[in-house]
């Protein structure tokens, strides 16, 4: 009786959490509207604090900075939306702008056109969204193998044998597409500076040599940490050391 009655409190507090949640969205979304962007941004954030995230909260955290003239925080919400969901125009469009506004305009280096092309593939959904196609592909693929192997009719196996083949062809595209995602989102450490202007340094020292100046609002891969020191690479591929608590992590 005591873990059904357990049970029974966990999802009352879950529906508990989720109200507050839909409470504070639809708060914020009314600040929003009405121009509240400190106040629209207070009732994101606690939706945050209590838990819980998704592309569209960042999203509205981000439009909320962005309207603040916080252009290093609107970056760093358009980057968590994007995150979770590559593929969307809006948080992509807004990322640009917002990027804009900022000091430093540094160029990529750039990706051999296969590597590009199958990131921008991969980029069209989440690694939820991929994961899910896995699986209803899967699913097709069982579903043809079986009528193969149980039909008697010649015409029709062969259909489900070559609808089977296409079937199992697409679903490890679409298993390596969501691995690419997975492994983009658990290898590789981004962040956002925030603070007005970074030297960074030859070592994890702060006599060490100066090798350039970032600015609040440029996104660094974090390649290592030293102590209270991090190495990090910008998007020209420079690599030089600054002080942790200059950024933070997307």
């Amino acid at each position: 009786m005591r873990s059904i009655f357990l049970i029974i409190i966990f999802f009352l507090t879950l529906s508990v959490f989720a109200d507050d949640n839909a409470i504070l969205i639809e708060k914020g979304n009314k600040a929003y509207v009405s121009k509240l962007y400190q106040e629209a941004f207070d009732s994101y954030n606690n939706v945050v604090k209590n838990g819980f995230e998704s592309a569209e909260l960042y999203y509205n955290i981000g439009n909320s900075c962005f309207k603040l003239k916080d252009y290093p925080s609107a970056i760093l919400y358009y980057e968590k939306a994007k995150k979770l969901n590559p593929g969307d125009e809006d948080i992509n469009f807004n990322l640009k702008v917002a990027n804009t506004k900022i000091i430093d305009k540094l160029d990529a280096i750039p990706e051999i056109f296969f590597i590009r092309w199958w990131k921008n593939f991969a980029n069209i959904f989440s690694f939820n969204t991929w994961a899910i196609l896995v699986i209803l592909m899967t699913i097709v693929f069982l579903s043809f193998l079986s009528i193969y192997f149980f039909s008697r009719i010649l015409k029709v196996r062969k259909i489900a044998f070559w609808c089977a083949f296409i079937a199992i062809l697409i679903t490890i595209k679409f298993f390596l597409f969501a691995q690419t995602q997975y492994t983009f989102i658990q290898n590789t450490k981004e962040a956002i500076i925030f603070s007005p202007s970074v030297t960074a340094k030859s070592s994890p020292d702060a006599n060490s040599t100066d090798l350039f100046v970032i600015h609040e609002g440029t996104k660094v891969k974090v390649i290592d940490n030293v102590s209270d020191w991090s190495e990090i690479k910008i998007a020209n591929g420079t690599v030089g050391w600054v002080k942790s608590s200059v950024f933070k992590v997307i």
